[in-house]
């Protein structure tokens, strides 16, 4: 009995004792292995604290301390001398494709519009012809006008987006020819992947950081009392923070005129296209806003601007209280201490093709005007907000998803009321010089007609002015047509 389990046992030993070791062996090699993987864990922690301390120095020397000191270090230019020689070329891959006779046909339609309209006025259409008297025919220039106004009218195109001449490789633009080479795709496809995965984070992380340095830095300074030392803060504050903003958009502003620029005690007026006419004006010099209370992340903002800058914020029912917005305008230009103030006379946004009605509320008050132009570059993207078609959220999403965002802003010398001039009439010199330096059209239009009818005024003023031309130099039979 014990001859038979001897041998088992011993077999028994010999496999226990290699069962030990191989499991000793494999414990030495787990344990090795699990030392290798926490050294991996600990070098690709410090190769990812590396990447994060370059990309820190990086946006803090190319970023922030440029826009603390308001220079430029051409990246900017760089980057949108290569945009325009893409435009190029693509420009020429669109002629190469497109036959010749469907090019004309999609600049002419681009350029003209729907129908080809005559550019002369009532005056030298009806008045040329017969002054003094008047014939049935009359009935057929009305009659034309109003053809051309139903299928395309000079003001309701205003507030839609200004169409390009040449495709800016956006599919939201209208002529979008991204169909036509195999070439012209690959570079459409791979300016999205840019737009999309690589400028719109940066852009929305530098949106973030600006926000909440203004927050941070206004609550700071709001603290400091009353005087010098916490108005020069301020103002550098929301300089810097507005010129951080315009580099979220990759944005390049030409400024020209500089010594024009408004003083304190003025009133600034600019045509205005977007919100962003705000952000343009104030990374160049500091303003006073009028304008209406707001909530969410606008209210945010003014309230944090509030701590340390005087604005003339009013409730929604107060605006439309005109003498009690005249007065507290008056108030504040009559203290020549204080930022100029910043007003858009057109009181709402338009496609900047043109300058519509000033509204003569800020021509009454007295004081000196300072004229602004601002012009941007449609190519780069469209800076136009339709308040009617996107919301505010949307409008900044096509906005960060554009390749830059150009204008160009120029100071114009202030202007002061001449005596026996009413404000009408003022106002209108004003955007007449607005709109010459910007190289718009001027339209008599309200821009409130936007969301409104036309105003029973100014159809009275066709009548009489018509009234006027048949009567000029007689009369119709011998009664009055008026």
């Amino acid at each position: 009995m014990c001859n038979f389990y001897l041998p088992l046992s011993l077999e028994a030993c010999w496999i226990l004792h290699y069962s030990r070791a191989f499991i000793l062996r494999k414990a030495a090699g787990w344990h090795f292995e699990g030392a290798s993987m926490e050294e991996n864990r600990e070098g690709h922690g410090l190769a990812e604290g590396k990447i994060l301390s370059i990309w820190m120095i990086l946006f803090v020397v190319l970023v922030l301390l440029p826009s603390m000191f308001r220079v430029s270090l051409g990246i900017s230019h760089f980057y949108v001398k290569i945009v325009i020689k893409i435009f190029e070329w693509a420009t020429l891959q669109i002629e190469e494709g497109v036959k010749k006779q469907k090019a004309l046909a999609l600049e002419n339609l681009i350029s003209t519009g729907i129908i080809q309209k005559g550019e002369t006025s009532m005056e030298e259409e009806i008045a040329g012809q017969r002054r003094g008297r008047f014939s049935l025919a009359d009935v057929m220039y009305f009659s034309k006008k109003g053809c051309e106004a139903v299928a395309e009218d000079e003001v309701t195109r205003r507030f839609f987006s200004e169409e390009l001449v040449s495709w800016n490789l956006l599919s939201r633009t209208n002529a979008n020819l991204h169909h036509v080479s195999w070439q012209l795709t690959v570079v459409w496809v791979v300016g999205i992947l840019i737009r999309y995965c690589l400028l719109m984070p940066f852009r929305v992380c530098l949106a973030v950081f600006s926000i909440l340095l203004l927050v941070l830095a206004t609550t700071v300074v709001g603290q400091f009392p009353n005087g010098r030392v916490k108005c020069w803060l301020g103002n550098q504050v929301q300089m810097i923070c507005a010129t951080l903003g315009i580099r979220c958009l990759s944005g390049l502003v030409h400024f020209h005129n500089r010594e024009n620029r408004p003083q304190e005690g003025g009133i600034c007026v600019a045509n205005h296209t977007t919100p962003l006419d705000v952000l343009i004006l104030a990374s160049d010099g500091c303003y006073s806003l009028v304008g209406q209370v707001h909530g969410g992340l606008m209210g945010l903002i003014q309230k944090s601007c509030m701590q340390t800058t005087q604005h003339v914020l009013f409730e929604r029912s107060e605006m439309k209280d005109r003498h009690l917005v005249r007065k507290k305008i008056r108030e504040h230009i009559a203290d020549k201490a204080k930022l100029p103030i910043l007003i858009f006379p057109e009181g709402t946004c338009i496609n900047n093709t043109s300058v519509m009605m000033f509204k003569k509320g800020s021509f009454e008050v007295g004081g000196t005007i300072h004229p602004v132009a601002i012009k941007y570059d449609p190519r780069f993207g469209d800076a136009f907000w339709n308040s009617a078609k996107y919301s505010m959220m949307t409008y900044v999403f096509n906005v960060m998803t554009s390749w830059a965002i150009v204008c160009n802003v120029w100071y114009l010398p202030p202007m002061v009321k001449e005596e026996e001039e009413d404000a009408v009439h003022f106002a209108n010199r004003v955007k007449a010089v607005i709109a010459a330096r910007g190289g718009m059209s001027v339209l008599p239009w309200d821009g409130g007609l936007k969301r409104k009818k036309v105003k029973e005024s100014f159809k009275e003023e066709q009548q009489k002015k018509y009234c006027q031309i048949v009567t000029e130099n007689g009369s119709v039979g011998n009664g009055n047509v008026c």
